[in-house]
């Protein structure tokens, strides 16, 4: 496992994350202690140490088994876990990103995570309610407080982060230092702006969802059954299968699941980018290890953007024919930090 640092930041993470929504049974597709352990092992023995959850995961048994199997090397770990959802039920003041629910929050994580600080602090979602600059200013108390040393944001508008991040500069408080959103072949509507105002800003990308909830595993393609269910449900389209059938062919010339190759895509974006792979068992752990040796060549990042291309619409597709245009003419140098359109 290689190191990147994270966003604007000192903080060095492994080059995957593991995402930890698997640690429990309570909500069904999770698994218990012991396959959770192997799992947690298996991830540092590869030399990772960015691990990511929430509160709300498996109803905090998450964060649970993570205090547990970390408690002899806690140091060692980046740990990143999230607030915005319910824990109390339907206490009113339960949810959301208020002051109030932030503070309750990160004191109950602290306890579940049997730790002092949390590595990173996420917002987990926007919250419409909630003033930016009450969020923020509560944000930067828990840094000043040692109980959170970096804070991130997840699932929000990029004006909101924008407007967030700018707010925070202004005033000396802490700023988001990373970004965490779904990304994956399937679902490229991150392009339009959330990625680029990622790169503008250097915040890190943690994608989630980048086997596109497994139609990218091929698994659809193959089972005719599974394949008819699923579109009843709605649950997958036309569309999505034929990008599978492509990343399924791309696999083949390399010797590669279709998996590593959907990761290794992910991977090979602009910016700073560390997915999050989450897995039940310790196999298809070391299947999502596998990506980092995938070597996608030109070729092949051609077909796999061609079969999943969207539009990035107004104002980009009006306004990006003439920034190409004068890019011929001008020698820029700030092209390797400009975003691409």
């Amino acid at each position: 496992m290689k190191y990147r640092l994270l966003g604007n930041s000192g903080l060095r993470v492994s080059e995957l994350a593991l995402g930890a929504m698997t640690f429990g049974p309570e909500t069904g597709f999770g698994v218990d202690k012991d396959e959770s352990k192997l799992v947690y092992d298996e991830f540092r023995s590869a030399g990772g140490n960015f691990i990511d959850t929430a509160n709300v995961y498996a109803r905090g048994t998450s964060e649970t088994f993570l205090g547990e199997f970390m408690a002899s090397e806690r140091e060692q770990i980046v740990l990143a876990t999230k607030y915005t959802g319910a824990m109390r039920g339907r206490d009113i003041n339960a949810s959301g990103n208020s002051r109030k629910n932030m503070m309750d929050s990160v004191h109950a994580s602290l306890k579940r995570l049997n730790t002092d600080y949390i590595d990173l602090y996420w917002v987990h979602a926007r919250d419409y309610l909630t003033p930016v600059d009450e969020m923020m200013r509560g944000l930067d108390d828990l840094v000043s407080q040692g109980k959170v040393l970096y804070v991130g944001v997840s699932d929000t508008p990029a004006w909101v982060v924008s407007q967030a991040n700018m707010l925070a500069e202004m005033r000396g408080w802490a700023k988001f230092i990373g970004l965490q959103i779904r990304y994956s072949l399937i679902d490229r509507t991150v392009e339009r702006e959330l990625l680029p105002m990622a790169r503008a800003l250097d915040i890190a990308v943690t994608p989630w969802g980048i086997v596109g909830g497994g139609i990218l595993s091929g698994k659809y393609n193959d089972d005719a059954e599974a394949k008819g269910r699923a579109k009843e449900m709605g649950r997958i389209t036309d569309r999505a299968l034929k990008i599978a059938a492509v990343v399924q062919d791309v696999a083949k010339e390399l010797g590669a699941t279709p998996t590593q190759v959907a990761i290794a895509w992910v991977r090979r974006g602009e910016g700073n980018i560390i997915p999050l792979v989450g897995a039940r068992t310790v196999d298809q752990l070391k299947e999502n290890f596998g990506a980092l040796d995938v070597v996608l060549e030109d070729g092949h990042i051609e077909q796999l953007n061609e079969a999943s291309k969207i539009r990035l619409g107004f104002p980009t597709d009006m306004l990006r024919p003439g920034a190409q245009d004068m890019a011929k003419k001008l020698d820029n140098h700030r092209a390797a930090i400009t975003p691409e359109w």
